[in-house]
């Protein structure tokens, strides 16, 4: 983990933007599509957590993007050359355009100035979606990542936000996997080789500095 010093000077309210990656209602909700994955969502906290990071980036100036994946009621575009993705069309949730299933779920509140970004295809919510040009116009530097799931959308944020240049930012315990162990390896072996680590705390304790106004 780093110093309170090295992790305050990564998460200039200017340069940082808080990603939540699928933290919507029918993939984390009550009516998940994945209730495995909802289920270990909230009872470990990181739903909670998430919630508290959106609302200190409110607080505090820093920008906040909500990642949604969903898909059109008649399938056009989207991806079907993987297994989950063939998988997913037969789950009695769909994720569809303009149902509350891709509504950013409770308890995380979405600001007026909040960029929400929908992707139809793929794994990542950062590759071939318009969030890499939205962190360069934001002056984006450091992006935290958090919500669902470890076992691929997450890493795969942080793969593409680190091959993009950005400083990529892990709140440990606001993301979610399954099974339960899965996260805390996944963690451990992988992303703490490519992304700073940190928990909800300490990023709490860095982002709750006076508001700033304007962005580089």
């Amino acid at each position: 983990m780093p110093s309170y010093q090295q992790l305050s000077d990564l998460l200039d309210p200017a340069t940082t933007v808080v990603l939540t990656v699928e933290c919507q209602q029918g993939v984390v909700g009550s009516d998940s599509a994945l209730p495995e994955l909802a289920g270990q969502a909230r009872a470990s906290g990181a739903l909670a957590n998430v919630a508290r990071l959106v609302a200190a980036a409110h607080e505090s100036g820093v920008q906040v993007i909500h990642a949604i994946a969903e898909r059109r009621p008649d399938g056009r575009g989207a991806s079907r050359n993987a297994r989950l993705f063939r998988a997913a069309e037969r789950l009695p949730v769909q994720q569809l355009a303009g149902t509350t299933a891709v509504r950013v779920a409770a308890p995380i509140e979405v600001a007026d100035e909040d960029i929400v970004v929908r992707r139809l295809h793929g794994l990542s919510p950062v590759q071939g979606t318009e969030v890499d040009a939205l962190l360069r116009n934001l002056g984006c530097r450091t992006l935290v990542v958090t919500g669902v799931s470890a076992n691929v959308a997450i890493p795969a944020a942080v793969f593409d936000a680190v091959n993009l240049g950005y400083t990529a930012v892990v709140a440990t315990d606001a993301i979610a996997g399954v099974p339960s162990d899965y996260t805390p390896a996944m963690i451990r072996h992988t992303l703490a080789l490519v992304a700073t680590l940190a928990t909800t705390d300490d990023l709490l304790g860095c982002l709750k500095q006076p508001r700033r106004t304007g962005r580089a």
